[in-house]
């Protein structure tokens, strides 16, 4: 620990560790610092006596544990582009990218996060194991059976591993692998508070894990069901533990306003207010049919200015297409409970390309601005937009994108219309966009593509010429319908509701355009 951290836990005094594990982040320190899983995920092993654990980054050295003592090195995979800082980590402490090269005298490199998750297949070549769904007790058995047989050889101790619930092995696994999903016993907050993390000194909470609103397009809330709520007493004690430490809380869930007291939850933080306390709050997210005044004020109160809300699509047709029923109405209803309540402005956020979508719901989603704009004049609107990608494990999985030259006009075309209105338009590249569907939808025959990929630079091109180098189709993986028939590469992972549930969905979804 250094001087900028404060510890929320008590770690144990490392002596005569049986094990030394490093927790590696694919990107900057400040980044890790605001993972509350991947924090979390340490704090477990920290409070354990015979484990010497040290947090490494991307842009940082190892201190406290040698390369030639670590044990493991378990990766956060939340991006599907991670892979290559992933490999760069790597190779800085000169461990081979492929795990048949990795022999006894290097460490067990593993993974978990929704990438891989969702879908290992595409990075089977590179890790030892996979972690699939909520790992948060399974560290714990791995490392335990490590101990236990740490005489063994690595092969051995992986078809140990195998065993456990959630665990993926490629070389031995040959049965299915069920998703881990855990119950929510405990309130999963931020275990260590730093200057340095992305959110300085903030308190990170989780009050919901899953979705139950299940857009037919996101990964979030199929990965995670089903949705699981922290009760409210529990939360409570976890709100005024951080405030011992922080004025700086934010509440993360999917469906945070679905939860049955989050009003309770936010009278509980403005009459703290209220009584002189100065407390910053932010949300992770809110529904745009779940705002009500209540939950306004305590955000104005605690200095917030400005929301996210998902809209994802313009017209009351296509959100009812990908399950996102809201209609126009309640759409202006919360813009007219915000204004009221003192906030300055919302961020709306929307999907190009979605499956059925055509150039009338791209310009009702620039009358939505027109009219939210002459309304309410004063109120800042602006809009954050990326393209569809297909996500496996959702009803969406079997759609192609739009190709990018479509995507890109689409683009430019919403992005002119909205400057001609005055409001600020986001969009995200769908070049990149393009490249991380095909990973998305990606087989356990990339394993030359992504390596050459990361050694040609990693960029735009380095994708191209490494696909083109090994004759992979990615138009194949990123913009081609896919039939129900289709072996899926993740298809032996286990998750509820399971396949047949997605493709009647995906039909039902479908047929109402």
């Amino acid at each position: 620990m250094n001087k900028s951290e404060t510890l929320l836990y008590k770690p144990t005094t490392k002596k005569n560790s049986d094990c030394n594990i490093w927790m590696a982040f694919p990107g900057p320190e400040g980044f890790a610092l605001s993972s509350l899983g991947y924090l979390w995920l340490f704090k477990n092993l920290d409070e354990i006596d015979d484990i010497n654990i040290e947090r490494i980054y991307s842009e940082t050295e190892a201190t406290h544990i040698k390369p030639d003592e670590v044990n493991f090195m378990g990766f956060s995979f939340s991006f599907d582009t991670d892979f290559l800082t992933i490999f760069s980590m790597l190779e800085k402490y000169k461990i081979p990218l492929r795990s048949r090269d990795r022999i006894e005298n290097y460490p067990f490199i593993f993974a978990g996060g929704p990438v891989v998750s969702a879908n290992p297949a595409p990075y089977e070549d590179f890790f030892d194991f996979f972690i699939i769904g909520d790992g948060e007790d399974v560290n714990l058995q791995i490392i335990s059976i490590y101990k236990e047989n740490s005489h063994l050889s690595k092969p051995e101790i992986l078809k140990l591993i195998s065993k456990i619930e959630g665990v993926y092995v490629p070389k031995v696994t040959t049965t299915k692998v069920k998703k881990l999903t855990k119950k929510l016993t405990e309130c999963i907050y931020t275990p260590i508070l730093s200057e340095k993390s992305f959110f300085p000194n903030t308190f990170i909470m989780e009050v919901a894990r899953g979705c139950a609103n299940r857009c037919g397009f996101c990964i979030a809330s199929y990965l995670n069901l089903p949705l699981r709520f922290m009760p409210y007493e529990d939360l409570i004690k976890t709100i005024d533990l951080g405030l011992q430490h922080t004025n700086k809380i934010a509440l993360l869930g999917a469906q945070l306003s679905a939860h049955p007291k989050f009003e309770q939850i936010c009278k509980y933080i403005y009459n703290k207010i209220q009584n002189g306390d100065h407390i910053e709050m932010s949300v992770s997210s809110l529904r745009v049919d779940a705002i009500t005044p209540e939950i306004m004020q305590t955000l104005v109160a605690c200095g917030q200015k400005n929301i996210t809300l998902a809209v994802e699509a313009g017209s009351e047709r296509l959100r009812k297409v990908i399950n996102k029923n809201l209609t126009k109405e309640q759409i202006f209803k919360a813009a007219e409970i915000a204004k009221d309540a003192g906030l300055k402005g919302f961020k709306f956020y929307g999907m190009l390309g979605l499956p059925t979508e055509t150039m009338q719901d791209i310009d009702e989603m620039i009358n939505l601005a027109k009219e939210l704009k002459q309304k309410y004049k004063g109120f800042d609107i602006s809009f954050g937009f990326s393209t569809f990608v297909p996500k496996p494990n959702t009803p969406f999985q079997w759609c192609g994108r739009e190709s990018t030259k479509i995507l890109e006009e689409k683009s430019s075309y919403i992005k002119k219309e909205m400057h001609k209105l005055g409001v600020t338009a986001t969009i995200s590249s769908a070049k990149w966009d393009y490249w991380q569907a095909v990973l998305s939808r990606g087989d356990n025959s990339f394993g030359d593509f992504i390596e050459d990929t990361y050694r040609f630079g990693g960029k735009l091109g380095a994708f191209k010429k490494s696909a083109k180098l090994h004759n992979i189709n990615t138009d194949y993986y990123a913009c081609e319908n896919w039939s129900f028939e289709t072996h899926l590469p993740w298809d032996f992972i286990d998750i509820k509701p399971g396949k047949d549930f997605l493709i009647n969905e995906n039909k039902r979804l479908l047929n109402l355009s």
